[in-house]
């Protein structure tokens, strides 16, 4: 009994680091780890030990002979990265292909060693105060690094009164096992050299110059929070919103209101086909009552059940061979319960395209999918579709006081499409912080491996740091680099010397915050929501307000707390 790596993947490689045989690639010392889509097991080098599935923090791990009838095609997506044959056959070198050593097909045992910290300061160093402000994967996976590895005291920082920030409003809500991440770093909340400080935004309740002269060293891990613009006429009417503000509103975010999204039109154009523009798309089409099993916002599954789409368009500049989107995610569109999903059959590329994929191509995967010539003119049949249409550029969106169709290009010239929501999944981008340096073009803070340029002591991870691409797993190794450098940086003695303490800084945070949510009321919070969740069949019930957050963490009734709630866009 072989084991397999399926599609909930997050390239943290923490399986890696315990596999005793080295079946398991590519790992973060190969060339292709920072491209690959996902890791791959070995099936003829696995012992079957079961380590990489007890240490994988999104129980993407599972024995072969356990996988759904939907995954079972990932047996050989884990073997065919190992084989020769197909594309290598051919000529061409598969595109995540393992070193020549991976491919002897027997057990590498580790040689053991004694273990080596490469994190340690000299031993009269006094800890590190650090402060982390953002509690997505990329700040905790610099904190979790800074815990286990050093002294230091760490102080979480989040402008909402949660913590959680990607895991808990970026993830679909039915991709439950990628969300178990979450549950590994909440055990770093209760630890005893962190502290909490929830519902306080650097920029407006302190200031970056406050919270630097408090700490040795502040890690900004603030994330893409907005989103790239289509520069088309009417993108700002109605019925036009981001992807970005569809997402926060599945996944019950404070930031946007529960009437934020309208379905009552039964065809939605989304643009782009990234892993996002699928989420989104899978989600308008789910069975309801599937959803209702996971944690999606109860506004959400309540407009879900009195939906009436029943098709969503993902529109592609490009051809099926570029599309964005991971292989995984694709094969799980196919299996999903009464939904068709359709390629539109209107430009003799996509058909050359299919032709030319090659067996580990993303085209391949689509190549066998139902292909249709579609009538936009005509309403959506009946059922739930999704299409798929290629080389098609939106060019305007239509409408009086609301969305009526999005004009298109494609080769044939320029066609509507009949709709009543436009989403945009065209990418992520990051938003400047205040009093720091920022690349308006890249969307990021500049710096040189973590340390941002000309402010001594401060540092960037994640999506604000290199750019929206990446999954939750790739910050482990981003967090790495920026939390070597900020070492590196203590020990050359070039981190200024801090005015404030840890106290002083929570004092500060107090008065400056109407609704501080610490340690002891992040628990709370989870608890209750957890409760609820029991109560009603499901992971989590989610508190969808500030007023509910920060009531629930103190314990007491609703308090008249205001709520800023970010206009769609």
């Amino acid at each position: 009994m072989a084991f397999a790596i399926t599609q909930t993947c997050c390239n943290d490689a923490t399986c890696v680091s315990v596999c005793p045989v080295n079946c398991i690639h590519p790992t973060p010392e190969e060339r292709a780890f920072g491209s690959t889509e996902m890791l791959h097991i070995d099936p003829r080098a696995c012992i079957d030990c079961g380590a990489c599935a007890d240490a994988c923090p999104v129980d993407a791990v599972v024995p072969v002979d356990r996988l759904s009838p939907a995954q079972k095609e990932y047996a050989d997506i884990n073997a065919a990265y190992f084989s020769a044959g197909s594309d290598a056959s051919e000529g061409a070198e598969p595109p995540d292909a393992p070193p020549a050593g991976a491919q002897e097909h027997r057990p590498n045992f580790h040689a053991w060693g004694k273990p080596v910290f490469d994190r340690v300061l000299p031993s009269d160093f006094p800890p590190l105060r650090v402060a982390v402000v953002g509690t997505g994967p990329a700040g905790m996976y610099a904190a979790e690094d800074l815990l286990l590895h050093t002294g230091a005291e760490v102080t979480l920082v989040d402008r909402l009164p949660v913590a959680g920030g990607l895991v808990r409003y970026g993830v679909a809500p039915d991709h439950p096992g990628t969300r178990k991440v979450g549950e590994t770093f909440a055990r770093f909340h209760r630890h005893p050299r962190v502290r909490m400080h929830l519902g306080v935004e650097v920029g407006r309740d302190v200031t970056p110059a406050e919270l630097a002269a408090h700490h040795d060293a502040v890690i900004y891990a603030v994330g893409a929070s907005t989103d790239r613009r289509l520069h088309i006429p009417g993108e700002e009417r109605p019925g036009s919103v981001s992807a970005t503000t569809f997402v926060a509103w599945y996944n019950a975010h404070p930031d946007v209101a529960p009437d934020a999204v309208d379905l009552s039109a039964e065809r939605v154009v989304v643009v782009g086909n990234g892993n996002v523009a699928l989420d989104v798309a899978r989600i308008l089409v789910s069975d309801p009552e599937a959803l209702a099993a996971t944690d999606i916002a109860d506004h959400a599954l309540a407009a879900l059940r009195g939906s009436r789409v029943r098709e969503v368009v993902l529109l592609g500049r490009r051809g099926p061979e570029d599309v964005a989107c991971t292989r995984s995610e694709l094969l799980a569109l196919r299996h999903l319960p009464g939904v068709r999903l359709v390629v539109d059959d209107h430009d003799e590329r996509v058909g050359a395209a299919f032709d030319a994929a090659g067996a580990r191509d993303k085209a391949a995967v689509l190549r066998d999918v139902e292909r249709e010539r579609v009538d936009w003119s005509a309403p959506p049949g009946p059922g739930r579709r999704i299409v798929f249409r290629f080389h098609s550029a939106p060019l305007a969106a239509l409408g009086e006081d609301g969305l009526r169709a999005v004009r298109t290009a494609d080769g044939a010239g320029e066609r509507e499409i009949p709709a009543g929501l436009l989403l945009r999944a065209i990418g992520y981008r990051g938003v400047g912080v205040s009093g720091l340096p920022f690349d308006e073009a890249a969307g990021t803070v500049p710096h040189e491996r973590g340390r941002v340029t000309g402010h001594p002591g401060t540092y960037v991870v994640g999506w604000i740091k290199r750019g929206p691409s990446g999954g939750i797993g790739a910050n482990r190794t981003c967090a790495a680099e920026t939390v070597g450098t900020l070492l590196a940086d203590a020990a050359a003695g070039a981190l200024p010397t801090p005015a404030g303490g840890a106290r002083a800084f929570q004092r500060l945070a107090r008065r400056r915050s109407r609704h501080l949510v610490d340690a002891r009321g992040q628990a709370a919070i989870e608890r209750a929501e957890t409760s609820r969740g029991r109560r009603d069949g499901r992971p989590r019930v989610k508190l969808a307000t500030v007023e509910e957050l920060v009531a629930t963490a103190r314990g007491g009734p609703l308090a008249p707390l205001r709520r800023r709630v970010r206009t769609p866009s």
